[in-house]
């Protein structure tokens, strides 16, 4: 990665591999911040060691804190271009998934929302040692540039709609937190052309958005 990158900036979680690092990473644009990647600042990190430039992420990440990370990169607002990551080949799918599909659910449409999600290839178990339980894969996010939109509201709804999968979209809004009545549901539906009987995983994310909007207008 340092031949192909003016500069490449690593994080790592794990203070015993400082030593380590002394010794076999003497590469000039190579630089190894340690701590908890969570606790970061990122745009202050980004400006410091970018001056302001653009830059990818690139990361074989810790399964247990994949969907932080991936949220806290796309949250960060800093100069990011894409984010390629390793994963558990389940949480892949998730990421990846279109409206219709089993996997589909409120994680896919934040990463639709955001980026260009392509699911690149598996990673089979038996390459790692030791070999993990789970199978791993290689997704590539690309970063959309979006119009001004109260994404809190949003994905308020996202969630909401997707509490009881199983549910049509009025019921699953209907028994959620949303401050809204049976009827303003119903009617931010219909203005929204979105029949009240279709479940939460068939609809698209610009479905999701004009619905929201919608239910400005009806509360």
């Amino acid at each position: 990665m340092a031949l192909r990158a003016k500069k490449v900036l690593a994080v790592e979680i794990d203070e015993k591999l400082r030593d380590l690092h002394k010794e076999t990473l003497d590469i000039d644009n190579v630089k190894v911040i340690y701590g908890d990647f969570l606790d970061l600042d990122l745009k202050k990190l980004t400006d410091d060691e970018f001056g302001g430039e653009s830059f990818k992420v690139v990361a074989n990440l810790p399964y247990y804190v994949t969907t932080p990370i991936i949220e806290k990169l796309i949250l960060a607002k800093v100069n990011l271009i894409s984010i390629t990551v390793m994963v558990q080949k389940e949480v892949a799918k998730r990421l990846a998934a279109e409206p219709g599909n089993k996997d589909y659910g409120s994680l896919s449409v934040f990463i639709n929302y955001y980026t260009d999600c392509l699911y690149k290839f598996q990673v089979p178990s038996s390459v790692f040692m030791p070999k993990p339980n789970v199978d791993s894969a290689v997704v590539n996010l690309v970063m959309k540039k979006r119009e001004d939109l109260d994404t809190d509201f949003l994905f308020k709804v996202v969630r909401a709609a997707f509490t009881t999968r199983r549910k049509t979209i009025l019921n699953s809004l209907s028994n959620s937190k949303l401050n809204y009545t049976k009827e303003e549901i119903k009617r931010a539906l219909e203005l929204s052309g979105i029949d009240e009987r279709r479940r939460a995983e068939t609809l698209k994310l610009e479905e999701f958005i004009v619905l929201s909007v919608n239910f400005k207008s009806v509360g």
